[in-house]
């Protein structure tokens, strides 16, 4: 029996095109007014596993932003855009007549480990106060700050040019996004996240999530 007042864990699969504040917005529609939190957003463009939490165990969503994560994802080589995946246009193209599968998996070892990764300007990082991609979309962004990262693993699923599928388990703060892109730096060429799955968040898995329209038949049977 669910007690969503005194405090729950919710393992959330999240749909493609949805917002996290999305999410959250839907599970307080159906709770209402019980406090509800997320512990790390997920791009609109990418699904998967998400953790949210009811009542008093809100208090646990900084500890649990800390855990690890993995995902699985496809990127495209031959192209950029400026928010590293596929929700704008792009706005650069590149040869990739060069590439041979043995060089996507060369330089793995270069993106493993700890890394200076610099996020996309189109991030929820706060810049003097606002969002960046707040200013990304009017064009005023500037370069943020390179952020410590870790890769622990890094895998080459398939290589189907211009398409490279992967799977990676990262440390928080990780934006893949911008693994994606300097992916493609490093082949001298360019990429851009195609499609990207949250498959874990610490021990949680996704295989154990609910879809956010499932919320609300589980609240009304409790």
């Amino acid at each position: 029996m669910f007690q969503f007042d005194a405090g729950e864990i919710l393992l959330i699969d999240k749909p493609h095109g949805w917002s996290s504040f999305d999410v959250v917005r839907h599970l307080k529609r159906h709770l209402r007014g019980a406090k509800v939190g997320h512990a790390g957003t997920l791009d609109p463009l990418a699904t998967g596993l998400m953790l949210l939490c009811t009542g008093k165990w809100t208090r646990h969503l900084g500890q649990m932003g800390d855990y690890d994560k993995c995902y699985t994802g496809t990127l495209r080589l031959g192209l950029t855009t400026p928010c590293y995946d596929m929700e704008r246009q792009p706005d650069a193209f590149y040869p990739i007549d060069h590439i041979r599968t043995e060089d996507v998996h060369a330089v793995v070892q270069q993106l493993t480990g700890d890394q200076l990764q610099i996020p996309p300007v189109f991030s929820a990082i706060k810049v003097d106060g606002k969002r960046s991609y707040k200013a990304a979309r009017q064009g005023t962004a500037e370069a943020l700050p390179p952020r410590a990262v870790t890769i622990y693993d890094l895998r080459v699923l398939a290589v189907e040019l211009p398409d490279v599928h992967f799977e990676v388990h990262c440390s928080k703060g990780t934006y893949i996004r911008s693994l994606a892109h300097d992916w493609g730096r490093l082949l001298n060429s360019g990429a851009v996240l195609t499609s990207l799955r949250r498959t874990s968040i610490g021990a949680y898995r996704v295989e154990h999530a609910m879809a956010p329209n499932y919320i609300k038949a589980l609240i009304e049977s409790t």
